[in-house]
C-alpha cells in the first residue's frame, strides 16, 4: 500500500471506533456452491484473527440438509481453541437443538436469525414471522441461562423481493421482540441490498423514538447496488459504532437469490481509515487474507480495495501469523 494512504481527514459525528463483526466464515461461505474444506475454514478464521478482527462469527449449527456449506460445525469449532481469549467466535443457532450442540462445543456467543416479513420467514424458516419470534424465545432463554449472550439477526429491514419496501414499524414491532426476550445485541440486515442512506437514517430514527437504544444496533449491508458504504457511513453518523462484513465481499443468501455480497470488509475499513476511525484491523494482513481465500475458492475477490491493493502487501503479511 502507497503510505500515508489513504489520506486520514476526520469527519465531525463520527465514532472515534467501530467495531467489526467479520461475518465471512459463515455468511460468506454459506453461500458458496461448493463446500469449503473445513481446515481452509479454520485457517480463514485463523487468519483473520491474525488481523485484528476480534468477533468473528465462526459457523453455524444448522442442519446440514439446509446449509451442507457449513455442515462441518462440530469439526471445525474445536479447531478454533487456540484463537486468543479476546477473540469472540460467535455461531448461528437456528433452533434448540442447534443451541444445545454449539453449547456442548463451549460457544460463548451465539445469534438467532430472523425475519421482518412474512414472506421471507417462509422462505428461510418455513414459520410465519410470529412463529419463528415463538421459536427463539426458549432458545434465547436458555442460552441466556448458560451465560452466552445471543445476538439478533432481522433479514428484510429494508426490502424484500417478494413483499417491495418493508415500512418502518414493522421492523420496530419485531426488534422490540428479540429485545424483550432477551437478544443483546439486533443486526440489522438489508439483505437484498436496496437501502439507500435516508431509508437507514428514517429506520434508526424510528428505532430510537420506540426506546430502542442505538448501542444495541448493528448494521448489515449487502452491495447489491453499491450503496453499502454510503448506508454504513450514514448509520455511523446516528450512532451506530458495530458494522458487519464479510473479508473479500464473501457472501450472498442462500434464500434469497437478488442478494449478492455482502459489504467488504477491506473496504469498510479504507474507508473508516480514511476517516479517522480506529478499528484495529491490519489492512495489509486482511488484503493479504482474502487473497488467500480467493486461491482457495478458484476466483477473485469483489471487493474494490482486494482488487486495488492486490500485489503490494507485504510478503510478511501473508503468512498466516504465529500468534493467531
Amino acid at each position: 500500500m502507497s503510505e500515508g494512504l489513504p489520506m486520514r481527514v476526520p469527519a465531525d459525528g463520527l465514532p472515534q471506533r467501530v467495531r467489526i463483526h467479520e461475518v465471512g466464515p459463515r455468511d460468506g461461505l454459506q453461500n458458496e456452491s461448493a463446500v469449503v474444506p473445513v481446515e481452509v475454514k479454520a485457517e480463514f478464521v485463523h487468519r483473520l484473527a491474525g488481523a485484528g478482527l476480534r468477533t468473528v462469527e465462526a459457523t453455524s449449527f444448522v442442519h446440514p440438509r439446509w446449509v451442507p456449506q457449513l455442515a462441518d460445525a462440530e469439526e471445525l469449532y474445536p479447531r478454533l481453541a487456540d484463537l486468543p481469549d479476546d477473540v469472540a467466535l460467535p455461531v448461528l443457532v437456528p433452533n434448540a437443538r442447534g443451541l444445545q450442540r454449539a453449547l456442548a462445543l463451549g460457544v460463548r456467543s451465539a445469534a438467532v436469525f430472523a425475519s421482518a416479513t412474512e414472506s421471507f420467514a417462509q422462505a428461510n424458516l418455513n414459520r410465519t414471522v410470529a412463529g419463528a419470534l415463538e421459536m427463539f424465545a426458549p432458545v434465547v432463554a436458555e442460552a441466556a441461562a448458560a451465560g452466552v449472550p445471543v445476538r439478533g439477526y432481522l433479514s428484510m429491514c429494508f426490502g424484500d423481493p417478494w413483499e417491495g419496501p418493508v415500512p418502518a414499524s414493522r421492523v420496530v414491532d419485531v426488534c422490540k421482540e428479540l429485545l424483550s426476550m432477551g437478544c443483546s445485541e439486533l443486526s440489522l440486515g438489508d439483505t437484498i441490498g436496496v437501502a439507500t442512506p435516508g431509508q437507514v437514517t428514517a429506520l434508526l430514527r424510528a428505532l430510537g423514538e420506540a426506546g430502542i437504544p442505538t448501542g444495541r444496533l448493528a448494521v448489515h449491508f449487502h452491495d447489491t447496488y453499491g450503496q453499502a458504504l454510503a448506508n454504513t457511513l450514514a448509520a455511523l453518523q446516528h450512532g451506530v459504532t458495530t458494522v458487519d462484513a464479510s473479508a473479500g465481499g464473501l457472501g450472498g443468501c442462500p434464500y434469497a437469490k437478488s442478494a449478492t455480497g455482502n459489504l467488504a470488509t477491506e473496504d469498510l475499513v479504507w474507508m473508516l481509515r480514511g476517516l479517522g476511525v480506529e478499528t484495529g484491523v491490519d489492512l495489509d494482513r486482511l488484503v493479504a487474507t482474502s487473497i488467500w481465500m480467493a486461491g482457495a475458492l478458484g476466483r477473485p475477490s469483489p471487493s474494490r480495495t482486494v482488487q486495488a491493493l492486490a500485489g503490494k502487501t507485504p510478503d510478511d503479511a501473508r503468512a498466516r501469523p504465529k500468534e493467531s
